[in-house]
């Protein structure tokens, strides 16, 4: 047990000593010792810092779609996952999702909790006295659909049951209009005049923020009941992008897939389409962005890992050449060490804890330098842009990995020397 500690403690002097030594001559070697931190540092900014950007913009893709959660079933004229330029005659000719479509899945479904109709009706012009703001897209739908799709209004409200059901001349606007056509005055109450036709605004949806992709982004939209919109506009036509759609929310002790077997059903059923024909209609999910996204995401990342791979090849031929400089420098004194009795794993262990100290030096002030520059770009595009600590756990433990890899060879040569040899030299 004794014996045990002795050379336990012999192996820690050693260690510690390889480590003082290092910084000894890291420090000696001022400019040497850049030259090798610079290579590392360069590449552990590449292959880190596409890899934290690709995982920002994941983060907040995924966070936008996720909040209409996995249990909502989207009906519509085409499937997310269907390039719609291949099939367009196909998805030109099915008929779209019209309020027909809603009232006949409202009356048949039972693994239903909820459900929404919505269409859109096109871009307008709002005005107010002497302000006005063009191109805001203008949508309706069913009274359900604040609650199924967790829409937020900001301020004031949404529309009431009466309001809905006779179809009065209100209207709920998103935050970037209201913030356009009044500035710092409050628009509840005001009367607007879209298209010429007056209509009093009720609410402010709330701000969806700065998420890249939002479905469900109403900051430059106008929201009118679906029963005033019957009033003002052909909700019929044959459009192939405002096709209109139906959202599904599912019972919660019923998978989502049974939901969506029966909403199969009753559409057929309601289409009246034969065993053989197939669906004029496409059942989306959330799932289904997501799939694609893993898809995008992993292509993403792989080119991310190549770039930085080429940069971190680079710097860790850099820190071999310094080593073997080194070694050649140091080739008397390493003589001098073994001709007193110091073994090869202690003359091994000197230079790879060198290589190694070199390698996350380079690391960690590529670690910072990506840490400041993805500061610096959250402020200037108003987007979240962060090091994440699996990054910086990667970050580390790839600069250790380069600093073995690049240290071998050298300290290999160093440990296997003749000691007269050596000191001959």
């Amino acid at each position: 047990m004794y014996h045990d500690y002795i050379a336990m403690n012999n192996i820690v002097k050693i260690f510690r000593e390889s480590i003082f030594q290092a910084f000894q001559q890291l420090i000696g070697n001022r400019l040497r010792s850049f030259l090798s931190i610079l290579g590392i540092t360069i590449g552990i900014l590449c292959i880190i810092g596409v890899l934290s950007a690709v995982d920002s913009l994941e983060d907040n893709i995924r966070s936008s779609i996720e909040k209409l959660g996995d249990d909502i079933l989207f009906v519509g004229k085409f499937s997310w996952s269907e390039d719609p330029g291949a099939n367009y005659i196909k998805l030109l000719r099915r008929p779209n999702i019209d309020f027909d479509d809603y009232e006949a899945m409202k009356s048949r479904l039972k693994s239903a909790e909820n459900m929404a109709f919505q269409v859109g009706i096109g871009g307008r012009t709002v005005k107010w006295k002497n302000s006005s703001v063009s191109g805001p897209y203008m949508f309706t739908g069913t009274q359900e659909l604040i609650d199924v799709l967790n829409m937020e209004v900001s301020k004031g409200r949404f529309f009431s049951p009466s309001e809905y059901r006779y179809g009065a001349n209100k209207l709920v606007i998103g935050a970037v209009v209201a913030e356009e056509l009044f500035g710092d005055i409050d628009p509840l109450g005001k009367i607007v005049k879209v298209n010429g036709r007056k209509m009093e605004i009720i609410g402010v949806f709330e701000k969806s923020g700065d998420s890249i992709i939002d479905i469900n982004n109403v900051d430059e939209a106008l929201f009118i009941s679906y029963s005033f919109a019957k009033k003002i506009a052909n909700l019929n036509r044959n459009s192939l992008f405002d096709s209109g759609s139906l959202m599904i929310k599912g019972k919660p002790n019923i998978p989502i897939e049974e939901v969506k077997a029966e909403v199969t059903g009753a559409m057929r059923s309601h289409r009246r389409l034969q065993p053989k024909e197939e669906s004029n209609f496409a059942i989306n999910q959330i799932s289904i962005l997501s799939n694609l996204l893993d898809s995008f995401f992993g292509v993403l990342n792989l080119l991310g890992i190549v770039i930085g791979g080429f940069a971190i090849f680079v710097g860790m031929f850099s820190v071999a050449n310094i080593m073997f400089v080194s070694v050649k420098e140091r080739t008397s004194m390493i003589g001098v060490k073994k001709a007193l009795g110091a073994k090869r794993w202690i003359i091994l262990s000197e230079f790879l804890i060198e290589s190694i100290l070199l390698c996350i030096v380079g690391g960690v002030l590529g670690l910072l330098l990506i840490g400041l520059i993805l500061a610096i770009l959250t402020r200037v595009i108003d987007f979240d842009l962060y090091l994440s600590l699996n990054n910086v756990i990667a970050g580390i433990l790839l600069s250790i990995v380069i600093g073995v890899l690049s240290g071998m060879i050298p300290a290999l040569q160093a440990s296997a020397m003749d000691p007269v040899e050596a000191m001959r030299s």
